[in-house]
């Protein structure tokens, strides 16, 4: 029974090796770059359809705003005439316009955060498709050096080392900024 043991594991892992090379590591790499494109791209136009709303919204509070004075007036001429009753609809347009408002303030408030929150984040995953690009160019270009002694795994390797983690870069930062404020 061990003996068969054996042998299926054996099977198995030479089936494994077998699709890992099958798999080709370039074409999955490109497809991931496409992948994080199209990423890109639906956040991109959900950033764009926020900020088109954020408008919107804008110009809603702008125009019950500017009809508050009309308000006013037509107030103004309901107490002069003593129309109590046209007045008192009047002032519940005028607090319903004020609700209004805030309710506007608050989801123009909730959609800056918002659009703060997802550019921020696209503009990490732009950087990080970059840096997903260069390790593919590097990737790439170590391919057809393949046969002169690189593996796979050094070419993945050589990738890995690039990449600058953010406490690198915090570093790098502020010793770059104290040797400048020393000078």
């Amino acid at each position: 029974m061990a003996l068969i043991n054996r042998v299926s594991q054996l099977f198995k892992a030479d089936l494994n090796a077998v699709l890992d090379q099958i798999e080709e590591p370039e074409q999955l790499l490109k497809q991931a770059v496409r992948d994080m494109e199209d990423e890109l791209a639906i956040s991109e136009r959900r950033i764009k359809a926020c900020a088109q709303e954020q408008e919107a919204l804008e110009a809603r509070k702008q125009d019950i705003l500017s009809s508050s004075p009309e308000l006013d007036e037509q107030l103004d001429l309901c107490f002069d005439a003593g129309k109590d009753d046209l007045a008192r609809g009047l002032i519940r347009r005028k607090l319903e316009a004020g609700r209004l408002v805030k309710r506007l303030d608050a989801k123009l408030e909730a959609n800056e955060r918002f659009l703060d929150k997802e550019r921020r984040l696209l503009d990490e995953n732009r950087a990080t498709l970059e840096g997903l690009r260069q390790k593919a160019e590097l990737f790439v270009s170590r391919a057809p050096s393949d046969d002169s002694g690189f593996s796979t795994d050094v070419s993945s390797h050589l990738a890995r080392e690039l990449c600058v983690a953010d406490d690198e870069v915090e570093i790098a930062f502020l010793r770059e900024k104290s040797a400048r404020g020393a000078s």
